[in-house]
């Protein structure tokens, strides 16, 4: 694949809209806009004047099925509909079949040969880039981060899928290794064999906030609950992992603690 494939936009399923609007406005600082779509309630999440991401309420059918609040990425491919035969044939999931989304483009929801769920993305006339990286600006995601069942085989499907290489590994000790991964010539995120405890593999994505400390009081004080942290990663940059008040796991990470 010649260019390598990013992630373009990330999205919360919750149990509540307004809970979940309120709860991220006051921990990442991110302003809401209701994206305009026809019959749906949809808001996007907006850091400075770019969206970042979106927010929706879990359709009941889903619920019905065992759904629980949760993030998931999307990235951006040339061709959803080719992407998704590819990924069948590697071993992945088709979750929901590639479908327009009206002037907006052409999604489907997959899962990796392990189980983890994203989605794929292509954009029409109006597309859902992300801001330019910057490790400073808070409300951007500053991480992707995948607890695989094999971190070696899962690396393997994602290069073949989405042309990303490897970037500097880390001996965590008795946790593993923790692969470093790039979509071109910047690392983008980490993969790792998931503890034994997570019942599946699945990403975790990382917001950019200002200061790690004063964001983690924020997310306590907001009603949300912190699952690990904060501690201090290779490379400097402080980082707390948590849960919003309807059980979506996140993670926050700055150069600040």
């Amino acid at each position: 694949m010649a260019t390598p494939c990013n992630f373009v936009w990330y999205e919360l399923m919750t149990s509540d809209d307004q809970a979940a609007r309120d709860f991220y406005a006051e921990v990442v600082g991110w302003r809401t806009q209701d994206a305009g779509q026809p019959h749906m309630q949809y808001t996007l999440l907006v850091a400075g004047e770019a969206p970042v991401a979106g927010l929706m309420t879990l359709p009941k059918e889903a619920c019905d099925a065992g759904a629980k609040p949760g993030w998931i990425g999307y990235v951006g491919v040339h061709d959803v509909d080719a992407c998704v035969q590819r990924i069948q044939k590697a071993g992945g999931t088709m979750h929901m079949p590639p479908t327009d989304i009206p002037g907006i483009g052409r999604f489907a929801m997959v899962a990796d040969p392990q189980g983890a769920s994203f989605n794929l993305f292509k954009g029409g006339a109006q597309t859902m880039d992300q801001p330019a990286a910057d490790p400073a600006k808070p409300g951007l995601i500053g991480w992707h981060e995948l607890y695989a069942v094999d971190g070696e085989k899962a690396f393997g499907f994602y290069a073949e899928m989405f042309g990303w290489t490897k970037a500097e590994a880390i001996d965590m000790g008795e946790m593993g290794r923790y692969q470093l991964f790039a979509a071109g010539s910047v690392p983008i995120g980490g993969m790792m064999a998931k503890p034994a405890n997570l019942p599946m593999p699945f990403w975790n994505y990382y917001f950019q906030v200002d200061a790690t400390g004063a964001a983690m009081e924020r997310l306590k004080s907001a009603g949300g609950q912190v699952i690990n942290g904060p501690m201090q990663v290779p490379g400097g940059s402080w980082i707390v992992q948590g849960v919003d008040p309807q059980g979506a796991m996140f993670s926050l990470v700055s150069s600040k603690a």
